[in-house]
């Protein structure tokens, strides 16, 4: 084995090593061809247009909103514009919830208002909102093993702190608390529910997100019984009781007033619920494959948005890498072997509907489709490559991976960890790949009103399309079908 020296990109500058070279099980051709996408990606690959568009034209794209479906519209432009050789648009129902109205006051010991953001699918309070002293907890476990007598008629506040990591681990933790904090409380007899926002910044900035997952009304016969049934015979259900998400610096405002050791008094009102259901689309733009036009290699990222910011890196920059990769593959004189599949999914803030929908609707992905990655991580650089295959792909996938490598990237394992809209058809039995980008600042903007274009750079951006670019055309150009790991 020989070394090839070479320079890549990294955060502070440029920098060289050594990078090993083994014998590719893909042809040299191929390669040779998916360096210059790498390359011209690198002088500009058009994704900072497109993400400004979508960002600027659009803005917030909240799932059943009208901005949804002039989202759906423009990225059905967009996809003709690039040069797509064919557009669709697929269904995808889901209920709607609406964001009226929020408002926290502290009205004892000391007045003074709190920075809130009702979380989705969070109940509605009675009008004039619930006024309750605050019994405080600091982590999920502390509330699971709470009395009722500590918490009955009381505004629950969980105050449990998210760690930040550079890959996003820290998320997982933190989350469960926005996701099951409610129903805890409410089966406590809590009047209502405060948390400490899912985020790493010290911003006055309150982050939103699901306060209750598809999953628990599944499982749970409590959440089902008081479930709606949609038009499609699904369930969705509104939290048991009202829940809000406050900025970081307001709970540790509200940590300071508790530790005083007197009594804190809380008036929270949320003019929220559900408001009927809506039709939105998965938006799916395809490079006809020359020769094996019905298998697919499929990348993307969420149309939708929450709606305090415009959703620049959740996911305005994922739809824009994606879009940016399958456009510069376009370009080329011909196709590679396979179709290529770039989907703005639908709705994915709000319970992956895009996502299950897409699965739903392509049973058969497991023999069509032959490899999936998914952009839903920010817009900073791609510092890592991992697969997930059968042993006789990894030197396939780690030829894609020594492409990679000029970019920074390195070569991870081979256990991806799946994008959310990519996990339904990952099930099924495709072969899945991860291009993890650095996170070390995503939960600083996500979900918040400060998730705007300003945290955008075009010069990370073309890395990134640089890598999907390589990976979607080798993924589809190479002799070999990759094979997925046993299920």
């Amino acid at each position: 084995m020989r070394l090839l020296p070479v320079c890549f990109l990294i955060a502070s500058g440029v920098a060289c090593a050594q990078a090993p070279v083994a014998p590719s099980p893909i042809a040299e051709p191929a390669m040779t061809t998916a360096a210059q996408l790498r390359d011209a990606a690198m002088k500009g690959s058009g994704a900072y247009a497109l993400v400004e568009s979508l960002t600027t034209e659009v803005g917030a794209r909240m799932a059943g909103s009208e901005a949804d479906a002039r989202a759906v519209r423009w990225a059905e432009q967009k996809f003709k514009a690039l040069g797509f050789d064919r557009v669709r648009l697929e269904p995808v129902r889901f209920p709607v919830w609406r964001r009226g109205h929020e408002s926290a006051v502290v009205l004892s010991p000391a007045p003074q208002k709190l920075s809130i953001l009702a979380l989705g699918f969070s109940s509605g309070t009675p009008k004039g909102g619930v006024a309750a002293e605050v019994v405080r907890f600091p982590d999920l476990a502390a509330l699971g093993a709470a009395s009722e007598a500590q918490v009955r008629g009381k505004i629950v506040f969980v105050s449990q702190k998210m760690e930040r990591r550079r890959d996003g681990g820290g998320y997982g933790p933190a989350v469960a608390v926005r996701g099951q904090s409610a129903e805890i409380a409410g089966r406590k007899g809590a009047a209502a529910v405060l948390i400490r926002s899912i985020g790493t910044d010290s911003d006055r900035f309150p982050h939103t997100g699901g306060a209750l997952w598809l999953s628990q009304i599944a499982l749970d016969p409590e959440i089902a019984r008081r479930a709606t049934k949609l038009g499609d015979g699904s369930l969705i259900a509104t939290t048991l009781v009202p829940a809000a998400a406050l900025s970081n610096p307001d709970a540790d405002q509200l940590d300071r007033l508790i530790a005083r050791g007197e009594p804190v008094r809380i008036q929270l009102e949320l003019d929220v619920g559900l408001a009927g259901e809506y039709v939105s689309h998965n938006v799916i733009g395809e490079l006809i494959g020359r020769e094996k036009p019905d298998e697919f290699v499929l990348i993307g990222g969420h149309l939708d948005s929450w709606d305090p910011g415009t959703g620049a890196i959740d996911d305005a920059a994922g739809v824009g890498i994606t879009m940016a990769a399958g456009a510069l593959i376009a370009q080329l004189p011909q196709r590679p072997r396979r179709s290529i599949r770039v989907v703005a999914f639908a709705n994915e803030e709000q319970g992956l509907y895009g996502g299950n929908a897409y699965a739903k609707m392509h049973a058969d992905a497991a023999q069509t489709h032959v490899a999936i990655a998914e952009s839903d991580f920010g817009a900073d650089l791609i510092y890592r490559f991992d697969s997930n295959v059968a042993p006789e792909s990894l030197p396939l996938a780690d030829a894609i991976g020594s492409v990679l490598y000029p970019l920074g990237i390195e070569r991870g394992g081979n256990v991806a960890r799946v994008g959310s809209d990519i996990g339904p058809i990952a099930k099924l039995g495709v072969p899945a790949f991860s291009l993890g980008q650095d996170g070390n600042d995503y939960f600083d903007y996500h979900h918040t009103a400060n998730d705007t274009l300003d945290k955008v750079d075009a010069t990370r951006l073309d890395q990134n399309v640089a890598a999907y670019a390589a990976f979607a055309y080798l993924a589809a150009e190479a002799e070999a079908k990759i094979t997925p790991p046993k299920m």
